[in-house]
């Protein structure tokens, strides 16, 4: 697996969705879902718009390459935090990014966790 179908896998991933679930937000079947993952079928327009009013950065899966955060769309509190990084030693700067990439994949392991039902009293 490699191109827009890893991608879109690492997508439906980061949005902690099983093929199913993501599949039915695009108007496909599961099966299908997973031949665009593994590059056995390419998805179509209407799925990629689908899939994008959800969440879904199509300009990394189509290229690869994430679209560009919008600096004028930053709250004040991201803004400081890119401030500050900026400022920061190279040496800080690194552990910052291991930091928060370790971080960002624990939260989304733990969105992915089923919930544990609580005893109805």
């Amino acid at each position: 697996m490699s191109g827009i179908g890893l991608r879109l896998r690492q997508e439906r991933e980061r949005l902690g969705l099983s093929q199913k679930n993501f599949g039915e937000i695009g108007g496909v079947e599961a099966n299908a879902q997973g031949k665009y993952e593994s590059g056995g079928r390419a998805p179509k327009a209407d799925y990629l718009s689908r899939v994008a009013e959800r969440g879904v950065d199509i300009l990394f899966v189509l290229t690869g390459t994430p679209t560009p955060i919008q600096l004028e769309s930053l709250s004040f509190l991201e803004e400081k935090i890119l401030e500050n990084y900026r400022a920061m030693l190279k040496e800080d700067q690194d552990a910052i990014r291991r930091l928060t990439s370790t971080l960002a994949e624990h939260s989304v392991a733990l969105s992915v966790k089923p919930k544990l039902a609580l005893p109805k009293s």
